[in-house]
């Protein structure tokens, strides 16, 4: 059975790549009976999106001001 601290990670690596089919399943298992995993899954997308989006403001800020 897959403990938290694994099923946190596999949520993280699979934002950067496909995780292989047993690797979804186990996850998909635990997710299933942790609540606070599920949370966090539902969450990694948002946090993700918005740090993009902050990146970016960032990036177009320092562009305005001419300084890198």
């Amino acid at each position: 059975m897959m403990n938290c601290q694994q099923a946190t990670r596999l949520i993280s690596e699979s934002q950067e790549h496909d995780l292989s089919w047993s690797k979804k399943v186990a996850l998909k298992m635990h997710l299933m009976m942790c609540s606070g995993c599920k949370n966090f899954s539902l969450q990694i997308p948002f946090l993700s999106q918005a740090m993009k989006a902050y990146a970016k403001g960032f990036d177009e800020r320092d562009d305005e001001d001419g300084k890198p």
